[in-house]
């Protein structure tokens, strides 16, 4: 609980308050003792002069003694919150009305006292305290007997010891007391308050804190309950939210993508294994045969030996290589170049490669090629691979005396290459696993040889290009159709 946001916030707040109430009990305390000071000295600026003027302290341009002793006597009777001295012209007290034990200071300085007859309105200026070494008051001062011949100053602390004794006790009495309560009660309503905040904002945290802890106990697997759905979110709070859902999901996409890899990595490697094991066990078993039986075997059996090896040696071969250059495809080694070009000249010198074979296979090569055919835009290359792979399962799945159809199109953004033959077709449930690495499906037709990566790897071609590849049965008659797409070049 101590480590919790809501823990965190609530000691922060208690802090705060705890500052705020510090720092506005110091600034009250010292802006009153400023201002009470500041009242006192206006309201008693000419104390001073006015005692020398009501009392008669002077009398025939000198000062009387007897009367000021008998002023002392009587203020400190009267208004016993004022000390009273008798300076000389240099600051040394003379005479006073306050204990004689008390007093700390044989003199005052003259510098306080010179600005406040100089200044017009010098509140609140404070001099030197005799019952203090180092503490200041607010005074009122006159020269006496007059500013003409001054023999020395009447000098007023208007707040004596007597004042602060006063102000001790009102300090601790009870209605300074309750003002304190009153302070701190505010602070505490205060503090409830924040509190009861921070309460409700921190219980969505709560909440959304739980629910990841929950998730992440279920391996990041378990159902995450949409909360906020599509609605717009109304602070960072929900904004938060949705993002963990989000995420959530996310994670939940990919870790079932790479479940769906590694399931996919172990038929891979499994499927790797047999198809390289079978050429190698052929060949390995028609090499050791003809080593234990070349004594027994004639020209022809040796020579039929060694055909077979060989031909399984070159199947191995074709595999292995059609294995790297998938692998190089899935890793992008070799980036493709694309390039403006014309797709026509490219059916027509892939068709013109394969015509021959055509007429072998008793097969008709038909072209259709729209005039001002307008650019594709691909690596021109590996688009004549993936042709040349078309066109041969186009000739390996076509009976003889059939036809096959090469046109292209233009449309929208794209270019589109189409290879329609008049074989057996695409059973409905190969299409959907038609370019899967070693998809054999269940045609018969040919040698049977094949790894099934050769569509495969036109699939990748075409996808690291910008392109795309389909295949699809003939709607009008039996046979395949293969579709190439590539984007169209800009004018």
């Amino acid at each position: 609980m101590r480590r919790s946001l809501y823990a965190k916030l609530a000691l922060g707040l208690f802090v705060l308050l705890a500052a705020i109430g510090a720092l506005y009990a110091a600034i009250s305390i010292t802006l009153t003792g400023h201002y009470l000071r500041q009242v006192n000295q206006e309201l008693n600026r000419d104390l001073a002069r006015n005692l020398v003027d009501d009392r008669n302290l002077v009398a025939e341009g000198r000062l009387d003694e007897a009367a000021l002793k008998e002023t002392f006597s009587k203020y400190m009777s009267i208004n016993p919150s004022i000390e009273i001295y008798l300076l000389d012209p240099e600051g040394k007290i003379l005479s006073y009305s306050a204990d004689p034990e008390k007093i700390k200071r044989n003199s005052v300085s003259l510098d306080p006292i010179r600005r406040f007859l100089e200044m017009e309105d010098p509140y609140p200026l404070l001099g030197d305290d005799p019952r203090s070494h180092d503490r200041e008051k607010a005074f009122s001062v006159t020269p006496v007997p007059s500013a003409d011949a001054p023999e020395g100053y009447l000098y007023v602390v208007l707040r004596g010891e007597e004042y602060d004794s006063a102000e001790t006790v009102v300090r601790d009495s009870y209605l300074l007391r309750m003002s304190g309560w009153a302070m701190l009660a505010s602070l505490g309503f205060g503090l409830a308050a924040g509190l009861v905040v921070f309460r409700l904002l921190t219980r969505r945290l709560e909440t959304l804190s739980a629910r990841m802890e929950d998730f992440a106990d279920t391996d990041f697997t378990g159902d995450v309950n949409t909360e906020s759905g599509d609605a717009p979110p109304a602070d960072e709070v929900d904004r938060l939210g949705q993002t963990f859902e989000r995420m959530a999901a996310r994670i939940q996409g990919q870790i079932e993508q790479l479940r769906e890899k590694d399931a996919q990595r172990r038929h891979l490697v499994a499927q790797v294994s047999h198809d390289l094991r079978t050429p190698l066990a052929a060949l390995q078993g028609y090499l050791e045969s003809l080593q234990m039986k070349r004594d027994t075997l004639s020209a022809e059996e040796r020579e039929e030996f060694l055909i077979i090896a060989l031909r399984q040696g070159r199947r191995l071969g074709r595999l292995i290589d059609d294995l790297f250059e998938l692998a190089r495809l899935d890793a992008r080694e070799n980036p493709p170049a694309p390039e403006p070009f014309p797709l026509g000249d490219l059916i027509f010198d892939a068709l013109q490669k394969h015509r021959l074979r055509a007429e072998e296979l008793d097969t008709r090569l038909e072209v259709s090629v729209p005039e001002g055919l307008p650019f594709a835009v691909g690596d021109v290359g590996m688009t004549e691979r993936v042709l040349d792979n078309i066109l041969d399962n186009a000739l390996s799945h076509t009976p003889a005396g059939g036809q096959i159809e090469v046109s292209a199109t233009a449309s929208g953004t794209s270019v589109a290459l189409s290879v329609a033959d008049d074989g057996p077709g695409i059973a409905e449930d190969d299409l959907p696993h038609l370019f899967d690495p070693f998809y054999r499906g269940n045609s018969k037709v040919g040698d049977g040889h094949h790894a099934g990566l050769g569509l495969a790897i036109a699939k990748r071609i075409m996808q690291i290009q910008g392109g795309d590849i389909r295949a699809a049965r003939r709607a009008d008659r039996s046979g395949s159709i293969f579709t190439l797409s590539l984007p169209l070049a800009s004018s």
